[in-house]
């Protein structure tokens, strides 16, 4: 697993969690109880801010995460490899015993 898929893990369950505290601050009548959940939904959120950001920055700082860049390059990459291999057989003979290169 990368870095990202941990990091986008990692804040997919911080955002469920902060859901889960808000809906255990409704569901409770205890004032004491729904001010704890609040105060942890609150305080997860600012968790996820900040792994918000650094996910952010990774995806910045790592073009292989960059999903239009990356599709860019295999593009790029299939047009190479596709030039290089008509030129190659080109360059062969045909085997027919003539010096023709086709």
């Amino acid at each position: 697993m990368t870095v990202i898929n941990k990091l986008e893990q990692t804040l997919e369950m911080i955002k469920s969690s902060e859901s889960n505290c808000k809906t255990f601050s409704m569901d409770t009548d205890d004032p004491n109880a729904k001010q704890l959940f609040t105060q942890v939904a609150d305080t997860l959120k600012q968790c996820e801010n900040m792994l918000q950001s650094r996910v952010n920055y990774v995806v910045s700082q790592e073009p292989q995460y960059q999903p239009q860049q990356q599709q860019k390059q295999v593009v790029s990459q299939q047009e190479q490899q596709n030039a290089t291999k008509q030129i190659n057989i080109r360059d062969e003979s045909c085997g027919c015993g003539c010096d023709i290169k086709h």
